[in-house]
């Protein structure tokens, strides 16, 4: 079995995953759609009946509820995924009786779907044990806004935790689509092992113990901890210019597209909310002073749809919070820095010295 969820995996061949909503919420795979059989109140009803009558009567209850047009729509939803996906696996929870009737009824339409024996459980048991071996890395750190992000963006064998836990990692890190639930990062996570192998090394951005509320893996954060460091180095202008880009400029246009009307309220939220959380640390006179920057310049984009004004509370963060954090912690493990240079210069020295990553 485990031979077949490897190969799924790798060739990330797309899943349909009959569990609830609820199920999938809590975790799930990268590859997965959820279509379930049963809805959250329809499998809480039939879960009561379980535990009253037993599995016959819960059966009985459970083709009672999804009947008649509730059955031809759920379906209807698996047919389409899987004309559009024709290699597509079909799972429930533990490889019972919801993925053995969905089957049932796909192949009564015609369209034999494989199920993936033990379900959801199986394949979380087979990519657990990958996350305690991660695979050799290459540490790419340097000052908040370096270029780590575009340098990573120009190679392949590379770790994408920012990406995984859709979270950039910082106070103001967060996205207007929500993080995975821990077990699906983990699962993302160790799938992305598997598919690397063990050829050395990998690229993973330099991260603390969180990225957002996503908890490390205790074996990544060791690895991390004994890596070797590829630095990035950039001006501190350069570095203002690029939280600006990232953080201002291309987030707006996002708060733009996704809230419409409510976009300055939203990011105005963000900002404030984001710059307030590391007041204790920033110091009550330089939050003070900070807040007082940010606050003008979300009046200038206000009133005249400026955003310039958001460069100068940006640098005074880098100078007074994000620099000298980043500097005593550099400090601790500067021995490890195999290399120095600006984004370009790194990703020309990656490429020259291991040509095949």
């Amino acid at each position: 079995m485990n031979e077949l969820i490897q190969q799924l995996l790798l060739q990330e061949v797309p899943l349909i995953d009959v569990r609830a909503p609820k199920e999938f919420a809590k975790g799930a795979l990268p590859a997965s759609v959820n279509l379930p059989i049963m809805d959250d109140e329809t499998r809480h009803q039939v879960g009561i009946t379980y535990k009253q009558g037993g599995q016959e009567d819960a059966m009985r209850k459970g083709f009672e509820l999804v009947s008649g047009e509730t059955r031809d729509a759920v379906i209807s939803a698996w047919a389409g995924f899987v004309q559009a996906n024709p290699s597509a696996h079909l799972y429930c929870a533990r490889g019972g009786l919801r993925s053995h009737i969905a089957c049932e009824w796909l192949a009564d339409e015609g369209l034999p779907v494989p199920r993936i024996p033990g379900g959801y459980k199986a394949i979380r048991n087979f990519l657990l044990p990958l996350l305690a071996a991660p695979p050799p890395l290459m540490l790419v750190s340097g000052q908040t806004g370096c270029g780590k992000t575009r340098f990573l963006d120009n190679f392949q064998r590379k770790i994408d935790l920012e990406g995984l836990a859709n979270h950039r990692g910082s106070a103001f890190g967060h996205h207007l689509t929500p993080q995975p639930p821990q077990a699906g990062f983990e699962n993302a996570l160790a799938v992305v092992f598997l598919q690397l192998g063990s050829q050395a090394p990998v690229l993973l951005e330099d991260e603390g113990k969180l990225v957002g509320r996503i908890h490390l893996p205790l074996s990544l954060q060791k690895a991390m901890a004994e890596a070797p460091i590829l630095l990035i180095q950039a001006s501190h202008e350069e570095r203002t210019l690029s939280i600006y880009n990232e953080y201002i400029k291309d987030q707006w246009a996002d708060y733009q597209a996704t809230l419409g009307d409510g976009a300055l309220a939203g990011f105005k939220q963000y900002l404030l909310t984001a710059t307030d959380a590391i007041k204790k640390r920033l110091g009550g006179a330089r939050h003070k002073e900070v807040r007082a920057k940010l606050d003008q310049a979300l009046a200038c984009q206000s009133s005249a749809g400026d955003l310039d004004g958001h460069k100068e509370w940006i640098a005074q963060l880098l100078t007074d919070y994000y620099d000298p954090m980043y500097d005593y912690q550099l400090s601790q493990k500067q021995e490890r820095v195999i290399y120095a240079g600006s984004w370009q210069e790194a990703a020309q020295w990656w490429a020259d010295t291991y040509a095949a990553s």
